[in-house]
C-alpha cells in the first residue's frame, strides 16, 4: 500500500519535466533523478515499521534520515497532507524527544538528535517547531568548554561530540550540529519562541580551523602543508580516519580525507566565512586536487554513501557549478555524481555499500543517504523552476 502511495506521488513527473525549459542541459538527468528517488522512497516507505519508526528504535537518526528523504521528494507537495506513513514516521519521532530536548534513546544524542531537528525542519511544519526549539537548546548546550570558561585551550573546545563531554569532540558530529542549527534557525528568527540560546560560533569555527590541515590558520602542531593534505580535513583536532604518514622532513602528517573534508566546507559555509576565506579557498583546493566519484578519498570504499551525502550538501550549499580540478578544467559534480548514484540503485529501488563500515551494510541508512544526495543535486540545478 505505502509502495502505491509513494508513486502516487510521482505521477506528475511526466507533466512537470514537460513544462520544464527545453535548453535546461539536466532535463533528462532531472527526470531520471525524480524516478529513482520516487523509487527510492517508495522502497524506504516499505521498510517502515508498524510502529512508524526505520530499522532500530534504539537509533532514531534512521528513522530521521528516511522521513527527510520523503519529504525532500521533488513530487510531494509541502503544502498538502503528507501521506499516512510520513505522518506516522513524525509522531514517532516525537515520541522519542527526552525533557533535556533531545531526540535519542541509546546514546549518541547529537547524531540522532542533528538529523531529528533537520527532518522536523524539512517538514516545514509549524506543530513541529516546539520540538525543533528543543531540540537546537540540546545541541547548543553539547557544545565543549572545558579547563578555562569561554577560552578555546582545549583541543575539544567549540566542537559537539556524540553526546557525552567524556570523550572527544569531533567534526562529524559537529558537521550535523551545525547544519541542523543553521538550517533551524529559521524558527527562532521572529521571536515567537522568545530569546533563544545560540552555538558559540567563534568557538565552533576555532573547533573546524584546528580540523584542517592548513598551517596558516591551524595552531596545532601536527598542521601540515604538504602537497597531500593541505586544506583537507581529519575527524578531530588530533585525530584522523585515514591513518598517517611520514613527511620528508621527518614530521608525521595526519592525512586528509574526502567525507570530512566536505563536511569541513559545509561548516566554514554555515560559519558564514567568505569564499575568499584561506581555509575556503585551501578546502576547494584539496577538493579539486582529489575529485572522485570511484572512492571516499584516502578511505577506498568505506563511508562512500557518507561521501556522497556531504558532497552533494557541500557544493550546492557553496554555490559551486563546477569544481576546479588540479592542472586545469573543471568537473560538472551534479551530472556525474547523479549518473553514478542512478547507475548504483538496485531493481527494488535502494542502494548499499558492500564496505559495512560506519553501518553502510545497512540499506535503508544508504538508501536515505542516497534519496537525499539526489535530492540536493535535483533541488540546486541552476535555473529548475
Amino acid at each position: 500500500m505505502k509502495t502505491i502511495v509513494v508513486f502516487a506521488l510521482a505521477a506528475t513527473i511526466a507533466q512537470s519535466s514537460a513544462q520544464e525549459s527545453p535548453d535546461n542541459p539536466y532535463l533528462s538527468l532531472q527526470f531520471e533523478m525524480k524516478q529513482a528517488i520516487a523509487r527510492g522512497n517508495a522502497w524506504l516507505a516499505d521498510q517502515q515499521k508498524a510502529e512508524g519508526y526505520w530499522d532500530d528504535p534504539e537509533l532514531p537518526a534512521f528513522t530521521a534520515l528516511a522521513l527527510t528523504a520523503a519529504v525532500r521528494d521533488p513530487s510531494l507537495d509541502l503544502k498538502k497532507p503528507f501521506p499516512e506513513y510520513i505522518d506516522k514516521g513524525f509522531k514517532w519521532l516525537l515520541d522519542q524527544q527526552k525533557e533535556d530536548g533531545g531526540i535519542y534513546n541509546r546514546g549518541l544524542s547529537v547524531y540522532n538528535t542533528a538529523t531529528a531537528v533537520t527532518a522536523l525542519t524539512s517538514a516545514a511544519r509549524d506543530v513541529y517547531e516546539p520540538a525543533i526549539v528543543r531540540g537546537r537548546n540540546h545541541l547548543i548546550s553539547q557544545q565543549w568548554d572545558i579547563d578555562k570558561p569561554k577560552e578555546t585551550d582545549n583541543p575539544n573546545d567549540g566542537g559537539i561530540g556524540y553526546g557525552s563531554k567524556n570523550d572527544r569532540s569531533d567534526l562529524s558530529n559537529t558537521y550535523l550540529a551545525i547544519e541542523a542549527l543553521a538550517l533551524s534557525k529559521q524558527v527562532i528568527e521572529d521571536g515567537k519562541f522568545g530569546d533563544q540560546p545560540d552555538l558559540n560560533w567563534e568557538a565552533a569555527l576555532t573547533f573546524v580551523t584546528r580540523c584542517q590541515n592548513l598551517e596558516e590558520t591551524n595552531d596545532r602542531e601536527w598542521a601540515s602543508n604538504d602537497p597531500k593534505n593541505k586544506g583537507g580535513f581529519i575527524y578531530g583536532p588530533n585525530e584522523t580516519k585515514a591513518g598517517e604518514e611520514e613527511l620528508p622532513d621527518g614530521r608525521v602528517a595526519l592525512r586528509s580525507y574526502g567525507s570530512i573534508s566536505y563536511a569541513g566546507l559545509l561548516s566554514l559555509i554555515y560559519a558564514k566565512l567568505e569564499p575568499g576565506d584561506p581555509r575556503v579557498v585551501a578546502v576547494k583546493e584539496w577538493l579539486g586536487k582529489n575529485y572522485t566519484l570511484d572512492e571516499n578519498p584516502g578511505m577506498g570504499q568505506e563511508g562512500l554513501y557518507y561521501y556522497y551525502q556531504a558532497m552533494s550538501k557541500a557544493l550546492a550549499a557553496a554555490g559551486i557549478d563546477r569544481l576546479p580540478l588540479e592542472g586545469g578544467g573543471s568537473a560538472d559534480w551534479r551530472k556525474d555524481l547523479a549518473s553514478k548514484l542512478l547507475a548504483k540503485q538496485r531493481e527494488d529501488g535502494r542502494w548499499v555499500n558492500d564496505n559495512g563500515r560506519w553501518m553502510e551494510s545497512n540499506p535503508v541508512l544508504v538508501t536515505a543517504y542516497t534519496v537525499m544526495a539526489l535530492e540536493q543535486i535535483y533541488h540546486s540545478i541552476p535555473g529548475k523552476p
